[in-house]
């Protein structure tokens, strides 16, 4: 057979579409409350915002205001006014927000806020408009709630709904309460409260319980729990419908506490697979009810019942199923039946109900093409949103073909488990977008940032946000600069070239994935100097190193801004965890060379970086232990209850289970556990070395786990030790002390070389095989010179 290969090449439109989305079928999801309440609520947060400054703003909504499935607002001069009018109260605040930062350098994160009011500036004669680039704006991934808001009492939810109404989000996640609902809706089938106390996870493992990767582990929860969390999702439906924000509620996934089967003996059922490391039958395996089975149906109708007579309804709700889980059957019915057995569930107790989706569960290679289309087969058109929640570098609407006709939204995840380290995929967040709208008969609806745990790289989440009217890809270097000025409150030279390394160094990660520090990880013997633990450097050190140094430089000018000393911490924090692993190192080089006295003196070295740590991450409140730690224990009603939820607190940043299965997954580099937890761990891990040197036998790392298991992690998961929740010294001289005495190190050869360790790090494209009539065609897009430009390479057949 002949082929004939034609090489054209195509410069693509790079302007907003979506021809092949049908959004009829999401008209009745709207703001359920009126334009004046919702214009209200706008001038309400621009009091708690600006004060007195908030009386030169005059909020209108108007709903017909903007284009079909957009949002829009406009800025109009009045009588020494500012008139903001939105197409709803989200519109009007994120109206807010772009004045506040184009005329005023206003700047608001989960770190603090930075406001300077310049006086009442007008806008252009003629005003300004801005049109999102689609209908939604989606934040939380359902392990979120977990990892950072679960502790949260109505102050912090109250600044964090400000916080999404200022940056246009009007598709959170909301199931602060669920278990209380699903509590009433199994009392009333017969179960009794140990069952469901067997079921329930504990508070900070609510995430994985509902999806059904574990049951049980942390409980039970309190009957106290339940009230509070009822009363508090109350104030938060009500604040985010007043802004006009339509909040995402749970739903029936088919996980059912094993009481149920006592009650319905001859109920179709399957086993979760286990999940996460946990061995122990009493916590892993939820129990999931087979498609065909009235009890899934009716169950799901009867929780969504209880629900909307509650809290009321949406007509928009989550449900996942298989997350990190295989399907108990792989054939296609069965997957077919699955998908339409939860959305008959959702339509019976809500006809109007929208189904959202995580498309997590795709990334396993169970889902192949077939697989997948069948899942989702059942589901009407339109009917069905799927998140592509880690869309910045695994993609999955390229796989599936925009989801073979299901609409989707295109999701930044970032992050896992809460960590803190500074990373970003830059460069894939800037065109990502684009390239899924213009993706062949792109379904894409919307944007979203699907976070597992917030407070962490601030500046990745205002780049992701600012797609929300964004209309094309922009330049990367001249944008985080002017995030520097926005975030201080004032330009400085050294903050611009230091943001400048940042962006092409930590947060240009390309498809890399950020991974645990050595010095928050489990401590291992390598065979070889550089270590058995996994490293992911993908960028040069020195850029890091460097930004650093104009850290420094600028902390005189900069002293005033608490923005300023945060990131100046964060960048030291980071500088030092590098330098662990050369210390880690050396310490690996003296063992193996049997050198007992450089293994001591870099044992010595290793362990006062940790003191020096933690004294740094001491001097802001973001990295304190005790907060976290206070905050849980907070909610109790009795001193059990107290013990119960640091457990929880304390056990989720550690061990994360009954046996560490997933240790150290959402570790935290704070004040306290560098001292007391991570610390301890190496101080094991390092006299043991010695030890063995002395004695001259090997080391034995499966000897060594049980002995850290049993003398510092479980001990801490239980110990009731108080830590401080108030800072201790001054955050610019102990990071110009840090940078005195341990800029020599970063002049090591082995830590210039981490990235010869790394993963290769790729660039974002995307990239589809398709037949079209007598060809096999191959498209490759990419951004180039100001567009996009398709390789397309025509194979005849």
């Amino acid at each position: 057979m002949q082929r004939v290969i034609v090489l054209i090449l195509l410069l693509s439109w790079c302007g907003i579409s979506h021809a092949g989305a049908d959004f009829s079928s999401l008209d009745h999801l709207r703001p359920r409350t009126s334009p004046s309440t919702q214009a209200a609520t706008v001038q309400d947060l621009a009091k708690r915002k600006l004060g007195t400054h908030a009386d030169f703003f005059e909020i209108h909504v108007k709903t017909d205001f903007a284009p079909a499935n957009k949002d829009r607002f406009m800025l109009q001069n009045g009588d020494n006014k500012l008139i903001i009018t939105g197409s709803s109260g989200v519109a009007a605040a994120w109206g807010l927000h772009y004045y506040l930062q184009h005329y005023h350098g206003a700047h608001f994160s989960w770190a603090g806020d930075q406001v300077q009011w310049r006086g009442n500036i007008p806008v252009p004669d003629g005003g300004v408009t801005v049109t999102s680039n689609d209908k939604f704006r989606y934040y939380q991934n359902v392990c979120t709630v977990s990892y950072s808001s679960v502790w949260w009492k109505w102050e912090r939810w109250e600044r964090e709904i400000d916080w999404m109404a200022l940056s246009g989000i009007n598709l959170p996640l909301a199931f602060t309460g669920a278990e209380a609902i699903w509590q009433r809706v199994y009392l009333k089938m017969g179960l009794t409260q140990a069952e469901l106390d067997a079921y329930f996870g504990g508070a900070a493992f609510l995430a994985w319980a509902r999806m059904g990767n574990i049951r049980g582990w942390g409980g039970p929860l309190p009957q106290a729990w339940h009230t509070q969390q009822v009363a508090l999702q109350h104030k938060i439906l009500d604040r985010m419908r007043s802004f006009g924000i339509i909040p995402v509620l749970p739903a029936f996934a088919g996980y059912i506490p094993k009481g149920v089967l006592r009650i319905f003996p001859n109920a179709s059922f399957s086993r979760s697979s286990s999940w996460g490391g946990f061995p122990n039958k009493t916590w892993c395996c939820p129990y999931l009810l087979d498609p065909d089975e009235p009890l899934f149906q009716k169950i799901g109708a009867s929780f969504m019942s209880e629900y909307i007579k509650e809290f009321g309804t949406d007509h928009i709700y989550n449900a996942d199923l298989f997350n990190e889980m295989t399907p108990p059957k792989a054939n296609l019915s069965y997957l077919a039946s699955v998908g339409k057995a939860m959305f008959n569930t959702l339509k019976a107790g809500d006809p109007q109900a929208i189904w959202v989706m995580q498309s997590w569960l795709f990334i396993d290679s169970f889902w192949n093409a077939s697989r997948v289309k069948a899942y989702l087969s059942e589901v009407p058109l339109g009917k069905l949103i799927l998140l592509d929640l880690f869309a910045e570098q695994k993609p999955q609407y390229q796989r599936f073909e925009s989801y073979f006709g299901h609409l989707f939204i295109w999701c930044m995840l970032h992050n896992f488990g809460g960590t803190i380290g500074l990373f970003g995929s830059s460069e894939n967040v800037n065109m990502g977008p684009f390239l899924a709208r213009s993706f062949p008969n792109s379904t894409m609806i919307g944007t979203g940032i699907t976070m597992e745990g917030i407070n962490q790289n601030d500046v990745m989440y205002e780049f992701m946000n600012g797609h929300i009217a964004r209309k094309q890809p922009i330049d990367l270097t001249t944008w985080f600069q002017d995030y520097a000025v926005r975030r201080y409150g004032q330009a400085n030279p050294y903050i611009a070239t230091a943001w400048s390394l940042l962006q092409r160094s930590v947060y240009s990660s390309g498809n890399a994935r950020d991974t645990h520090s050595y010095i928050v990880s489990l401590p291992h013997a390598s065979s070889v100097d550089y270590g058995g633990l996994e490293i992911e450097v993908w960028y040069s050190t020195s850029d890091l190193f460097t930004a650093w140094d104009n850290f420094v430089r600028a902390s005189s000018s900069l002293a005033s801004s608490d923005l300023f000393r945060y990131d100046l911490v964060d960048v030291t924090r980071q500088v030092l965890q590098l330098i662990a692993v050369n210390y880690y190192s050396d310490v690996m080089h003296s063992f193996h060379s049997k050198n007992l006295t450089a293994l001591k003196q870099n044992s010595v070295k290793f362990l006062n970086l940790f003191t020096d740590m933690d004294i740094l991450l001491g001097t802001d409140k973001h990295f304190l232990l005790g907060n976290w730690l206070e905050a849980a224990k907070s909610w109790a009603t009795t001193d059990d209850e107290a013990k119960l939820y640091e457990y929880n607190a304390r056990n989720q940043i550690t061990l994360w289970g009954p046996t560490g299965g997933l240790r150290d997954y959402a570790c935290k580099q704070w004040a306290g556990m560098m001292e007391m937890f991570y610390k301890e761990r190496w101080s094991l891990f390092l006299n043991t070395l010695i030890y063995d040197l002395q004695k001259n036998v090997s080391f034995n790392q499966s000897q060594f786990d049980k002995d850290v298991f049993n003398q510092v992690e479980v001990p801490f998961t239980f110990d009731r030790t108080i830590f401080p929740t108030i800072t201790k010294g001054d955050s610019i001289e102990q990071a110009a002390r840090i940078h005195t005495k341990y800029r020599i190190e970063t002049r090591s050869q082995f830590l210039n070389r981490l990235k010869e360790f790394s993963s290769t790090r790729t660039k974002y494209s995307w990239t589809m095989d398709r037949q079209e009539g007598p060809f096999q065609t191959k498209i490759d897009r990419k951004w180039k010179g100001g567009s996009f430009e398709d390789n397309r390479i025509n194979i005849m057949l």
